[in-house]
């Protein structure tokens, strides 16, 4: 029986892996779950899964779920350090890191250092500390899966996974696939009129608002490029993004006898945590199987770039190197949030994230403090950049 961590259990991730854990009682039980502020949903999934641990984001939350879970044996605890303890808690065996931000990075990497399996789709572990990151990866010999469906679709089609070199494998590029969002054909001059209704709209996959946002302004595939260069080892040169408005194929690997071995299926999380938590195994994930003749169509185009430019600022981030990609990170949190919350237009978002990148000078990433204060001053410049707008 394995005993599982899962570090945002109310997003979209965290309730596809319990719908996938729910479906083989024998083999996995919920040791933790963590959540930021949305109490009664945490509540009704710890009466659910009967955790050892429930974290919150913040005390009030904590003492409110300690209320709805009176009589309960689940602890209830909160705080950026609880998340670190219920990450690397010895009695854990499968991490998985579903978090949404920066907020990520330090739990997921206490699961590293205490050799967890861990199951990755926290994008921005990797985005803001790549190398420290990959370097305890190695240093602790620990089995990394990534459960995002583009970098879960690169591993499966990957003969060796990460015991070798792409290059000593034949790869000669990777193909991330993205369906473009739901303004993939919107005129641009309507880009101003875009509200955040519209944008967490998305025509395939069901994801919180701030993923939502980044499908839209294709910051996620800017994101997962950087993600995937460090994940698979290789340069941004060797990464091709394409549109494939159908999200049935969610990844391709091509190789240096002319073939490419695409990872098809339907639009669902399940299927890549499934793939995570037994693998090398499998075992049923509750998607239903792919109907090629109902498809009968796939399409892909080129990702433009004037179209998309967080694309451009997050391969240009990443050429840059050191704390780009966590200045990136950062001034895209904060202009997603000020979207969500009506402060800025959806088009303001790329232009603030380049105006930071421009004015916050990059250092090496050396180390996590360095990474972090960083991260720090990119959003204090943004937030003070938003106030003076709003004056």
């Amino acid at each position: 029986m394995k005993q599982l961590t899962i570090l945002g259990a109310t997003g979209s991730i965290g309730q596809s892996t319990l719908d996938v854990v729910g479906r083989h009682p024998d083999r996995y039980a919920v040791y933790a779950l963590t959540a930021n502020t949305r109490v009664e949903p945490m509540a009704d999934i710890c009466r659910r899964h009967n955790p050892v641990y429930a974290v919150m984001g913040d005390q009030q939350s904590a003492e409110r779920l300690e209320q709805l879970l009176k009589g309960s044996a689940t602890r209830v605890i909160a705080g950026e350090q609880a998340l670190v303890q219920v990450a690397g808690d010895d009695d854990v065996d499968i991490v998985i890191a579903a978090i949404v931000g920066s907020v990520g990075l330090l739990p997921t990497l206490a699961a590293v250092r205490t050799g967890k399996r861990v199951l990755l789709a926290n994008k921005e572990s990797l985005v803001m500390a790549g190398a420290l990151f990959m370097d305890e990866v190695a240093r602790h010999a620990v089995e990394l899966i990534p459960i995002d469906s583009e970098h879960n679709a690169i591993f499966q089609c990957l003969p060796n996974g990460f015991s070798e070199r792409l290059s000593q494998q034949g790869v000669t590029k990777i193909v991330l696939t993205g369906s473009g969002g739901p303004f993939r054909e919107l005129p641009l001059d309507e880009f101003d009129s875009i509200t955040p209704a519209r944008a967490i709209a998305h025509p395939n996959w069901d994801m919180g608002p701030k993923i939502s946002v980044d499908s839209a302004t294709m910051m996620n595939k800017g994101l997962e490029l950087i993600e995937a260069c460090w994940l698979f080892d290789i340069g941004e040169e060797d990464v091709e993004i394409v549109l494939h408005k159908q999200s049935i194929i969610h990844s391709m690997v091509a190789y240096n006898d002319g073939s490419v071995l695409a990872q098809m299926g339907k639009p669902d999380m399940r299927t890549p945590i499934a793939n995570a938590l037994a693998w090398p195994e499998r075992i049923s994930s509750g998607v239903e199987p792919l109907d090629l003749v109902k498809v009968s169509q796939l399409d892909f185009e080129v990702a433009d770039e004037i179209r998309f430019p967080c694309l451009a600022l997050a391969r240009e981030s990443l050429r840059q190197g050191g704390t780009s990609p966590a200045i990136l990170n950062a001034a895209n949190e904060v202009a997603v949030a000020s979207f969500l919350n009506h402060r800025i237009k959806f088009s303001d978002i790329p232009t603030l994230i380049e105006n930071t990148l421009q004015h916050i000078d990059a250092h090496s990433a050396d180390s996590l403090d360095i990474i972090l204060a960083d991260d720090r001053r990119a959003r204090a410049y943004l937030q003070h950049q938003l106030e003076r707008m709003s004056a």
